[in-house]
């Protein structure tokens, strides 16, 4: 009577320990990303106001060129893990330098796009003429860095599928403070201003990849597999990532929708939408980290023809996801007197901040769902039902947000438009996950 109480008690011990073990430094280095900006914000925030202005905009457009690219990482992380559950190593190792050359290709041609079409796209932005002359600057600058963010993303991606979540965080950590020196030196130092600013955060990517680059060669080496290109292999990669990049596009849209409807709110408004917006990026950042070990963990079961202990990994990492939301939603809810203050002292802001932060607690058991199951999906690759699931939902969004202002709605309204974006998305992945359809085994899908 107590073995099959007690075999579930040690599965899910070992489930536990599985997420824990890959969330956690997963977590740190998704955190990590972001402070490259900060850093760059806080040294060039000294120059000038034109200065932190032209960093603002080209910063904005550079996070974007990256981001549309992030299933380098994802669609990685899901066919080398494969591999490693079907025991190849090999394959898994030349199916990661695949996704890497891939990233390289892509990065070359993002190159040969921003930095021609530089002056536009700031001007695109709306920068003004004493900001632009900046914004260009380091655009173009850092733009010979994206062949390296790009490989940075791939790479994480096939330490990830390796279930190694550690050496991401020390590259980015490394990383980070490499930035942060270099921008001291650079800027301040050897008197580059926002050039030398762009140049350390160039320099820092590269060596990150440099890093990356150093642990996959060997692996290679270690197992015999081939670094050269491979027509046939990197084509594939583009194939599996080309229903993800659809995916991401479609949130891109959904935040860029929101952001515009927070603009026709008011000035108030807009500020109060950009500080909840942050807030909900790094409440992301927790909750992706579970999604990370599920791309890691799924795809491995799946590779060792293991679609029961898929199923059981699954199910425990939901249930990880909703608490993980319940307790970030009780911290956003019982720290609101805490939180405005350190972003603003304008009592209009404030005001409208205060009942859309309720919103943005009271979803979080539902974004919690989200993540996990949309990592789930991406460690089975199950791109080409996560990109129509993300454009039903952006179909479902679109009106509803663009009816806020219409309809007299505020702020709050349109938080609880982003709530029903998340509520549509977790029904898409619940039922796709309940129907088993996303379980297929082997060492490719």
């Amino acid at each position: 009577m107590t073995q099959a109480p007690t075999a579930a008690k040690n599965s899910r011990r070992r489930h536990d320990r599985e997420i824990i073990a890959l969330a956690l430094p997963a977590f740190g280095a998704l955190v990590a990303e972001p402070l490259f900006v900060m850093v760059d914000s806080a040294v060039i925030g000294h120059l000038g106001t034109p200065q932190l202005a032209g960093l603002g905009i080209a910063a904005a457009l550079l996070m974007t060129a990256v981001s549309v690219f992030v299933f380098l990482a994802y669609a990685t992380t899901a066919a080398v893990a494969r591999r490693v559950g079907a025991g190849d190593l090999q394959a898994a190792i030349r199916q990661g330098m695949d996704g890497i050359w891939l990233a390289l290709l892509l990065g070359a041609a993002v190159i040969a796009v921003v930095l021609p079409a530089a002056p536009w796209l700031v001007d695109l932005f709306g920068a003004s003429d004493t900001a632009a002359p900046y914004a260009i600057t380091y655009l173009r600058i850092s733009s010979l860095g994206i062949p390296a963010m790009l490989v940075v993303l791939a790479a994480t991606g096939v330490l990830r599928g390796l279930q190694d979540t550690k050496t991401p965080l020390y590259v980015a950590v490394g990383g980070f403070t490499a930035n942060a020196a270099l921008n001291v030196g650079l800027v301040y130092g050897a008197g580059l201003g926002i050039a030398g600013s762009a140049w350390g955060t160039v320099i820092a990517q590269c060596g990150m990849a440099a890093a990356y680059l150093a642990v996959v060669v060997r692996g290679a080496r270690k197992h015999g597999a081939s670094l050269r290109p491979d027509a046939a292999g990197i084509r594939a990669c583009a194939q599996a990532g080309a229903p993800l990049l659809v995916r991401t596009l479609s949130l891109r849209a959904v935040l860029m929708i929101a952001t515009a409807v927070a603009a026709r709110l008011g000035d108030a408004d807009v500020a109060a939408h950009q500080i909840l917006l942050s807030l909900w990026s790094l409440l992301a950042f927790a909750l992706d980290a579970i999604a990370i070990a599920g791309q890691a963990i799924i795809g491995r079961y799946l590779g060792a023809d293991d679609a029961k202990g898929a199923q059981e990994a699954c199910r425990r990492m939901v249930q990880w996801g909703i608490v993980s939301g319940v307790v970030l939603g009780v911290l956003v809810a019982v720290s609101r007197p805490l939180f405005i203050p350190l972003f603003t002292s304008d009592e209009v802001v404030r005001d409208a901040l205060l009942p859309a932060l309720l919103v943005v607690a009271v979803s979080q058991p539902i974004s919690g769902i989200v993540f996990v199951l949309d990592g789930v999906l991406m460690g089975a690759g199950d791109g080409p039902y996560l990109a129509w699931a993300m454009l039903a939902t952006l179909a479902v969004f679109t009106p509803v947000a663009l009816l806020v202002p219409v309809l007299g709605g505020g702020l709050t309204a349109l938080w609880w438009a982003m709530t029903l974006m998340m509520a549509v998305r977790m029904v898409t992945l619940w039922l796709r996950a309940r129907s088993g359809r996303w379980i297929v085994t082997g060492a490719t899908r």
